[in-house]
Parts: C-alpha cells; sequence; structure tokens
C-alpha cells in the first residue's frame, strides 16, 4: 500500500507541473497574439500607405508625361519662332539692302550742292 501513495504524490506533482506548463504556455500565446495583432496592424498601416504612394506614383508619371509633352509642344514653338525670326532677320535685312541701294542712287542722281 505504500506504493499508492506515491503513485497519487507522483500523478499530483505532474499535475502540477502540467498546469503550471499550461499557464506558461498560455502567457506565451498571449504574447505572440499580441506580436500577431501588432505585426497585422503593421503590415495594414504599410499597405495602405504602399497604395497611397502607388497612386501618387501614378500622378507623378501622369504628370511627368504632360509636362514632357508641354517641354516638347513648347520646344517646337520655339523652334519656329526662331525660324520665323531668321526669316524676318534676312527679309528686313534685304529691305535695308534695297534702300541703301535706292539711297546711293539719289545721292549720285542728286548729288549735294
Amino acid at each position: 500500500m505504500t506504493d499508492t501513495p506515491n503513485r497519487l504524490e507522483l500523478i499530483e506533482a505532474l499535475a502540477i507541473r502540467n498546469t503550471e506548463a499550461i499557464a506558461a504556455l498560455t502567457t506565451k500565446v498571449d504574447s505572440l497574439t499580441d506580436n500577431v495583432n501588432d505585426l497585422t496592424d503593421n503590415v495594414t498601416r504599410v499597405l495602405g500607405r504602399s497604395a497611397i504612394l502607388d497612386d501618387v506614383l501614378l500622378e507623378l508619371r501622369d504628370s511627368h508625361e504632360q509636362h514632357q509633352q508641354n517641354f516638347e509642344e513648347h520646344q517646337r514653338n520655339f523652334e519656329r519662332h526662331q525660324q520665323n525670326f531668321t526669316e524676318h532677320q534676312q527679309t528686313t535685312n534685304a529691305a535695308l539692302n534695297s534702300l541703301e541701294a535706292i539711297l546711293l542712287q539719289l545721292i549720285r542722281i542728286f548729288p549735294q550742292s
């Protein structure tokens, strides 16, 4: 009969150890749950920011394309104005040369007294 109390004590000791182990595991599970919740919150925030940044990036691409088109149009306009200026300058120079020739003829015809 001495075996019976020893077995009961052993079973009781095992039950206490199991209870303590379960309590420790429960604390660890609670801590892991908190960590998972924090991680989930962080992931949700990062994904939200990522979506916003994706939208901003798309707007920047559209804006860049529009600015590029505007720049190309302004460059074409500048080249056209430059060509017009050159043509006007040539026309003006030709007109001045003609006026100079006319003036020289007038001076020859009507010399100064």
